[in-house]
């Protein structure tokens, strides 16, 4: 699926700071824990929490955030729709990694188990 450019561009320059305490609202409210949170960040880029942190700190972009990340060999398998997208047809890289990492939130605030969420 295609993407317009600017939308593409304001993905890339979103802070990821910024986005983050939504996705801990997003679980929180829906009964997870921000551990888990923690834990799909870590399966799909690898950052554990203190890097999340500094990261975090260091008020980075998505952009960035996805150029430091080491993507997990398994995110191809994560497919379905989110935010009116099919994550699987998404012809921007990193719109495409952007928008794994909504859906694995998603997939965790609507209480899918963990062994499915992480792809194992």
């Amino acid at each position: 699926m295609t993407t317009t450019p600017a939308h593409d561009q304001r993905i890339a320059k979103m802070i990821f700071g910024s986005v983050y305490p939504h996705y801990v609202d997003k679980v929180v409210k829906k009964g997870r824990t921000e551990e888990e949170l923690l834990e799909v960040i870590q399966w799909l880029t690898g950052f554990n929490k203190k890097q999340l942190e500094a990261l975090i700190a260091e008020k980075v972009t998505f952009e960035t955030f996805f150029e430091r990340a080491k993507l997990n060999a398994n995110a191809h398998l994560i497919t379905g729709v989110i935010c009116g997208y099919r994550v699987e047809e998404i012809e921007n890289p990193l719109t495409q990694k952007a928008r794994y990492l909504d859906k694995l939130v998603d997939e965790l605030a609507k209480g899918r188990k963990m062994e499915k969420i992480l792809r194992s």
